[in-house]
């Protein structure tokens, strides 16, 4: 019976074998090409290339169906029936049937992957069946010698599907073609299902035209929700997909490196899709391979999953290198932010691909193609629902839809507060979207003119962050804020913030005025953020302590003597010390006098001071030193209040710390610093300069009554008692009582400077208050005007001084001339002198007394002071009174030899020595029984003598033999009890 031929099948088989006896090469390159594809290219691909073929078939809604029936797998499918030229596609191995640009298949080669499973492989139709037989083509070609040979070497291997054999049978009721593959011996058919089962929700996505594939009992089903959204339902689960679409033409040049069948379709598609969960939530892929649109093995690593139809090689494992595949692999990026703007906007950033290395070529050019792509299109969803490009994009560094509501307009770009938080950082930092951070932020709002309410719930945005972040604190600082007088300043360290919500708000108070430099912030913008970032709660106190205010205060006399009104900021000021204190410099405020003008606070007396008694009437009123405030000034504020600014009820103090030069402000203060400054040069300049105000504009007649002013106020007290202070320094030279300074008088009960200083007239002043105003209380040098003063007062004839104040007096002064205190050469000579006996001399006749023997040929009325070197300077003295000395006088001898004998045997001398603990000297004295010494004038006799060349002479009484011991023992002070020993050398001499 004849076969029959509804394929052609016996003429392929025919045209075949034919080629085979003529070329028995062409048998060898045939099995060749067939085992290539077996072993490599098709390798593991039996259910992708049987899918394909299916779905080519089908055109839509097509079936596949997988079953084990014995050892053999059967594939059937629903839509076309087989035709002649599919027969001839299947046993060709570049011709395919498969012209149409919209099939699946591109070589008619796919069908060689059942080879890897089978080597009987049949395909049933209902348009009939062909099969194909290893088995059956060894026959065949062992009939032909060139082949018969080639299949010896071969071992048996031959081409299989190069011969198609017409078979009977039908395709499964349903189905229009069903491919049965026997199994090959060594095939597992469970691992071979399984392998299938597992390829399946992958399949229905690449392949649109099939809807359903069955493995075995288990069914998946591909529902296309709309056109952006496809499930695939499967046994155990569902898979859902977001896909986008894209197809095109490609370019003419591109063709050209094209085959002559490629370039026939050149049609492009593509298909981006990436999975999403129940939610719809985007689930990114971390790796997976370019589907075209099956599975190849160009691995890549984008989020979503490329379904293109880009050129690959034979094998269908690798996209061919060729400008078309470049060009398709740019359509394909360029389609990636459609796919991206399908997603709800807060699930988007997860489609960007993150840094990392590439996993082939293919997926290096599509990273780069779709960041590029991604970075240019608008897709991020903006603040104002307005989609923005990431590279015109600002992501705020910190999760604050309040902050973006209130910067939306202020900086272009802005993106929804979502894509602020961590999760969006890592793909917005790769699309190089610019950050804006807490230094971004305050540029971007600096210059901006805007409600203060605006600029409260800015800063009540911006806390959360400021609190958290230690580099945000820093930045914030430089934040605009509006001042309550319409500026808006940059930068919070210096502004001072109103308290509306207490009784007094000093900085509303203040805002109404003109102070320029003065930062008050706006009430309704005042934020504690202003406070934590270096602004400071504007109490009283904080406003005192604003330089600016200080200087407004400091010419506030100037601008009111220019027309200024400034009544409101006296009236301000005053407010704010009544709530907290004063400061130094509020004495600069201006307030109106009882003339109407306007003068310095502490320039002004109280309308009732107690000082007003005792100021000079010529130093009040206009164009004076002082005025007197203004009567409904001084009723309107508390007397405490306006003397804290400076208005004088009693006198002023003024202090100073760490003064280096005088206070020219304060009389002869010069005059004070020099002299100090020479007296204690060690300890100048002092550590404070304490003075007291307006000394000099005391009365003449007044200074009783100031001085009782000054002793009764604890503060000008304490001036007064200022070591060393200008305060008393100046009143004792320059206040009056009765006509005279109070350094002119002495004090009642300092009887020991009778007869130098007329006791102080009555003034109603106790002896404290007097002594601190100068009146002496002991005699004291100070200075040049004191010695001179006090040699004027010894020089008075009028004047009975005793012995002993005189002596005590020249004394002093030697003691200051020698001290430093009095330099003579700045003070003229006296006239007149007293002398030791209390006689007023002249100086042409008088001499300084410098050695104590001298006095024994000396007139007492003629000589001045004097004594031993150890009770006081004597040649300081002789140059302050401008005097010779009493040793100058050189014609003096002693002409009686006397008898030398050494201390020690002089009798009484070592038994009076050892009672008073005194060493007997080693050197001579000579006796006499009458001590004379020749002068010009004529002899002398005296108690005891020293003679030039040191030689101690004396007479033999205890008196003078006790004053020459005294004198060789350097013990001049003990020569009343050494005369009275050497009279009786009994210890109990010293107790009587």
């Amino acid at each position: 019976m004849s076969e029959p031929d509804r394929f052609g099948a016996v003429g392929l088989r025919r045209a075949v074998l034919q080629s085979w006896e003529t070329s028995p090469t062409r048998f060898r390159e045939d099995a060749n090409a067939e085992e290539d594809l077996r072993l490599g290219g098709y390798r593991e691909r039996l259910l992708v290339e049987l899918a394909q073929n299916a779905a080519d078939a089908a055109g839509s809604d097509g079936v596949l169906s997988v079953q084990l029936v014995g050892d053999e797998l059967r594939v059937a499918n629903t839509g076309a029936p087989l035709t002649a030229e599919g027969v001839a596609a299947l046993a060709s191995l570049r011709a395919s049937a498969k012209r149409d640009g919209a099939s699946v298949g591109r070589f008619g080669v796919g069908f060689a992957a059942v080879l890897a499973v089978s080597e009987e492989p049949s395909v049933l139709s209902t348009s009939g069946g062909v099969a194909f037989s290893a088995e059956r083509t060894r026959q065949a070609a062992a009939q032909l010698p060139g082949p018969a040979e080639e299949l010896s070497r071969r071992e048996g291997a031959v081409p299989v599907l190069r011969l198609p054999w017409e078979v009977d049978g039908a395709p499964p009721e349903g189905f229009t073609t069903e491919v049965r593959l026997p199994l090959r011996p060594g095939v597992d058919a469970a691992a071979l299902l399984d392998s299938c089962t597992d390829q399946v929700p992958g399949l229905l996505l690449a392949l649109p035209a099939l809807s359903e594939i069955r493995i075995g009992r288990q069914t998946w089903r591909r529902v296309d929700e709309d056109t952006d959204r496809v499930v695939v339902h499967g046994p155990s689960r569902s898979d859902r997909w977001l896909v986008h679409r894209a197809s095109g033409a490609l370019s003419q040049s591109v063709l050209a490196g094209l085959g002559a069948e490629s370039r026939s379709t050149a049609q492009w598609q593509v298909t981006w899709a990436v999975p999403l969960d129940s939610e719809g939530v985007p689930i990114p892929l971390a790796e997976d391979v370019l589907h075209s649109p099956t599975p190849t093995e160009e691995r890549l690593s984008l989020p979503a999953r490329l379904l293109a139809g880009v050129p690959v090689e034979a094998d269908r494992r690798r996209a061919a290198a060729s400008p078309a595949t470049d060009e398709v692999l740019t359509f394909a990026a360029e389609c990636y932010p459609a796919l991206v703007d399908k997603l709800p906007s807060e699930h988007r950033t997860a489609l960007v691909p993150l840094p990392g290395f590439p996993l082939s070529d293919v997926d290096d050019k599509l990273r780069q193609g779709v960041n590029d792509r991604l970075r240019v299109s608008a897709w991020l969803p903006g603040a104002g629902d307005k989609p923005v490009a990431p590279l015109e994009a600002r992501a705020l560094e910190y999760v604050s839809p309040e902050l973006v509501e209130l910067l939306d307009d202020v900086v272009p770009g802005l993106l929804d507060p979502q894509l602020s938080d961590a999760r969006h950082r890592r793909s917005l930092h790769a699309l190089e979207v610019r950050r804006l951070g807490a230094a971004e932020i305050v540029e971007a709002v600096t210059g901006l003119g805007r409600e203060p309410s605006w600029w409260y719930r800015l800063y009540d945005a911006l806390a959360p962050f400021e609190e958290a972040d230690p580099q945000a604190h820093e930045e914030f600082t430089a934040l605009p804020v509006p001042l309550a007088d319409g500026r808006t300043v940059s930068g919070v360290r210096d502004v001072l913030l109103s308290q509306p919500e207490s009784d007094l708000d000093p900085a509303a108070l203040l805002s109404t005025l003109d102070i320029s430099g003065l930062r008050i912030a706006h009430p309704d913008a005042t934020h504690p953020l202003l406070e934590k970032l270096g602004a400071h709660p504007a109490g009283p106190a904080e406003l005192l302590d604003a330089p600016p205010l200080a200087e407004a205060v400091r010419s506030s006399v100037s601008d009111a003597l220019a027309g200024v009104d400034v009544r409101p900021l006296a009236e301000a000021v005053l407010k704010l010390v009544e709530e907290s204190r004063s400061r130094d410099w509020l004495g600069a405020l201006a307030l109106p006098d009882d003339q109407g003008d306007f003068r310095r606070a502490d320039e002004l007396l109280l309308p009732e001071a107690a000082l007003l008694s005792v100021i000079d009437t010529e130093h009040l009123g206009e164009g004076a030193p002082l005025s007197v405030l203004d009567e409904q000034v001084a009723q309107r504020w508390p007397t405490e209040l306006l003397t804290s600014i400076g208005v004088l009820d009693g006198f002023g103090v003024h202090v100073e710390d760490d003064p280096v030069e005088a206070d020219e402000r304060f009389p002869d203060s010069h005059q004070w610093w020099a002299e100090q400054e020479a007296d204690r040069p060690e300890a100048w300049p002092p550590a404070r300069f304490v003075g007291i105000r307006d000394l000099d504009l005391i009365a003449d007649d007044a200074w009783p009554e100031a001085i009782s002013l000054l002793t009764r106020d604890p503060e000008t007290l304490r001036a007064l008692r200022e070591p060393h202070g200008y305060s008393a320094w100046w009143i004792a030279r320059c206040a009056l009582i009765e006509g005279h300074p109070p350094r002119h008088w002495r004090l009642p009960g300092a009887d020991e400077l009778a007869g130098v200083y007329d006791p102080v007239p009555d003034i109603d002043l106790d002896a404290e208050a007097l002594r601190l105003a100068g009146v002496r209380a002991e005699l004291r040098i100070d200075d040049g005007d004191d010695a001179e003063d006090l040699l004027e007062r010894l020089g008075d004839p009028d004047r009975a001084i005793r012995a002993g104040t005189a002596l005590r007096a020249h004394q002093a002064l030697s003691e200051a001339v020698a001290a430093g205190v009095v330099d003579p050469s700045e003070l003229d000579p006296p006239e007149m002198v007293r002398s030791v006996s209390g006689a007023v001399v002249s100086t042409g006749r008088a001499v300084v007394l410098d050695e104590p023997w001298m006095l024994g040929v000396m007139d007492a009325p003629l000589v001045v002071a004097g004594g031993s070197p150890d009770q006081f300077d004597a040649e300081a003295l002789a140059e302050l009174l401008d005097l010779p000395l009493a040793s100058e006088e050189n014609t003096l001898r002693v002409p009686d030899p006397g008898r030398t004998q050494r201390w020690a045997e002089v009798a009484r001398v070592a038994s009076s020595c050892e009672l008073l603990g005194i060493e007997v000297p080693d050197g001579e004295i000579t006796l006499h029984d009458k001590l004379r010494v020749q002068a010009s004038t004529g002899e002398h006799q005296v108690h005891w003598w020293v003679e030039n060349n040191g030689k101690v002479h004396t007479e033999r009484t205890p008196d003078g033999l006790a004053r020459a011991l005294a004198w060789a023992t350097g013990s001049w002070s003990q020569r009343f009890a050494l005369a009275a020993l050497l009279a009786d050398p009994e210890a109990t001499t010293l107790l009587r």
